[in-house]
């Protein structure tokens, strides 16, 4: 009874398995999804899947004494290309067994005098080859190991398809190797280049390689030059490899500080890259200022909503250089005046000359009696001020009016016989072309977008202009150190060069030396790279490149390719590349990495650097 119950139950779950089958079959399932439309064996030479041409390389021999990557120069071409690797240990025991066993028998071969000279030498050959793999298991405790490389590409032209083997035959071939085509073998090759770790018997035969642990490190593939930080943005494509780049140089855990250097003769694309830079950075709402000596940056700044500063003849806008900020030093700290006083010093190291420290110290000493005269003193309580009829209230930082002009330091100057040579230098400022210099500043400053044209200045009056923003825009870097900001500091040469000032240049340089604990990027720019290192025999040029984490080098010229060697670890090939770039493209250093960038921007990112659009 129980056993034909057995039966019927079985025969009831075999029929609704068949139904169940029967009911599956039609259906579209997940393989199918991946699977090609067709696939062609026929050709010995290539395999055809989906109107796509595979071919693959086998590696079957290389240097007995490798020491460089085998696979740097595939991985660091743009050749679309698989590559596959198998590593299969071996019974350290059987293998010192049989090498053993084999030293012996040619052992015996060497002493017997039956062979001829080229048996003789190949038989050393082996016999010396077993013995050193044989002390390196049995003494440096080394493994062995057979080793598999397979190189697989692609195309869609079988002409194509031909000219690309042959360019990775050429590559690999130059570095020592040997390769062989899988011919009569593609669909074993093809499938061993899939991630499904099937080496098969038909190509074991032809590619298997002995290694010891210690040579494994050259055949390590994990070395291609690429850049991708999670939080970064895109700033353009590999030249190498065609892998994206994305930079987030506000990464404290990778980068030690946010600098930058971008350098590159006139129209190889710094300024475009520079703009595009500020474009994605205002996306992010990060504060940027910009000090524009050649007016790049009036476009971008219009729009993208910025605040533009004009200083010079024909402008409105005032900035008081004698204005000290609530915000340029930080709550903790003290001393407002001896640090407006420092700033100062070097402002007028530009106009002055070159000044010894005697002069420096009766220049500081006027400086005092003219603050003294608007009732500020090195005591901070000194700046601040409380308003009329009001009771209880927290007293409030004086404002630019509150601060002296370069009209009431002309007055002080003109009372000591010492300083007359200083007050004729200063005639310009009060009374000539530069007069706009001496007024209360009169703009507010609240975007997060401000760019600085001191294009009007002219040539020789430029550094003064670029001096006063960096000191303006330095202060409001420092106001809150949890919020991200950047300077640019475009012809950067010009505040660092032999035309400035070691008071200045060392100024520059403190910017470049703490920008970084007050969440801050200072952007270097320049094509006049000679000139950044002609003070004081390039000390502070070397200073602001050395404390930038990212460095970027466009085409440049010969002269200055070998002055960039002397302070940078370019290598014989980067320095030809960076000479032969094309516009658009740079050799960018980015931490411990190098590579050869290109450039890329959206067509909307285009217009809104290029076209002043009317809103």
């Amino acid at each position: 009874m129980l056993i034909e119950k057995y039966k019927k139950n079985k025969e009831k779950n075999n029929q609704n398995k068949k139904e169940k089958i029967d009911f599956m079959e039609g259906s579209f399932s997940d393989i199918d999804y991946i699977a090609p439309s067709y696939v062609n064996l026929l050709n010995p030479k290539f395999i055809e899947i989906d109107n796509n041409y595979y071919s693959s390389i086998l590696l079957t021999n290389y240097f007995r004494e490798q020491k460089d990557l085998i696979l740097k120069s595939i991985i660091d071409t743009n050749i679309d290309i698989n590559i596959s690797i198998f590593y299969e240990k071996q019974n350290t025991y059987k293998t010192i067994r049989d090498l053993t066993y084999h030293i012996g028998n040619v052992g015996v071969d060497i002493k017997s005098n039956n062979q001829n000279r080229q048996d003789i030498d190949l038989a050393t050959f082996t016999y010396n080859d077993a013995k050193y793999i044989r002390k390196e298991l049995q003494i440096n405790n080394e493994d062995l190991y057979f080793f598999y490389i397979y190189i697989n590409t692609y195309s869609q032209d079988v002409k194509e398809l031909e000219f690309i083997l042959n360019k990775i035959e050429g590559i690999i071939e130059s570095n020592g190797m040997q390769t062989r085509r899988a011919f009569f073998r593609q669909e074993e090759a093809f499938k061993a280049c899939l991630p499904l770790k099937e080496n098969n018997k038909l190509l074991k035969e032809v590619s298997k390689r002995n290694i010891l642990t210690s040579g494994l490190v050259a055949t390590y593939p994990f070395i291609s030059s690429a850049i991708f930080d999670e939080d970064g943005i895109f700033v353009g494509i590999n030249i190498y490899n065609n892998s994206l780049a994305f930079i987030d140089r506000y990464n404290t855990d990778k980068y030690k500080n946010a600098n930058m250097c971008i350098f590159g003769t006139s129209g190889a694309g710094k300024s475009f890259y520079t703009k595009l830079l500020i474009l994605r950075y205002r996306l992010l709402g990060i504060e940027q200022y910009i000090i524009d000596p050649e007016r790049e940056y009036n476009k971008l700044c219009k729009n993208l909503n910025g605040t533009l500063l004009k200083i010079g003849p024909g402008s409105n806008t005032y900035i008081n250089v004698f204005d000290i900020r609530e915000e340029s030093i930080e709550d903790e700290e003290q001393g407002y005046l001896a640090n407006k006083i420092s700033k100062l010093i070097g402002f007028f190291n530009l106009i002055f000359g070159k000044i010894n420290e005697e002069e420096k110290a009766i220049l500081e000493e006027k400086l005092i009696e003219l603050y003294n005269s608007k009732n500020i003193t090195f005591d901070d309580k000194s700046l601040f001020k409380i308003k009329e009829n009001k009771i209880n209230i927290k007293p409030i930082f004086k404002e630019s009016t509150d601060m002296p002009t370069l009209g009431d330091f002309y007055e002080i100057l003109d009372k000591d016989n010492r300083t007359k040579i200083f007050k004729t230098k200063l005639i310009p400022f009060i009374k000539g072309s530069l007069k706009f210099f001496n007024n209360y500043t009169n703009v507010e400053l609240n975007n997060k977008l401000i760019v600085a044209d001191v294009y009007e200045l002219g040539e020789e009056n430029l550094k003064y202009g670029m001096y006063l923003f960096t000191d303006l825009f330095w202060d409001k870097i420092k106001k809150d150190r949890k919020i991200k900001k950047a300077i640019y500091l475009d012809e950067i040469w010009r505040l660092i060069g032999v035309t400035s000032n070691k008071d200045v240049a060392s100024f520059i340089y403190k910017i470049f030396k703490t920008i970084r604990k007050y969440g801050g990027s200072s952007v270097a720019i320049t094509q006049d790279i000679s000139d950044i290192f002609s003070l004081e025999e390039g000390t502070y040029g070397k200073s602001i490149l050395n404390n930038s984490s990212i460095k970027t080098f466009f085409s440049l010229e010969e002269e200055n390719i070998k002055i960039l060697e002397q302070y940078t670890n370019l290598s014989e090939k980067e320095k030809i590349e960076i000479k032969s770039l094309k516009r658009g493209e740079c050799l960018m250093f980015v931490g411990d990495e190098h590579i050869l960038n290109k450039i890329y921007s959206a067509d909307f990112e285009k217009e809104l650097i290029e076209k002043e659009i009317n809103k």
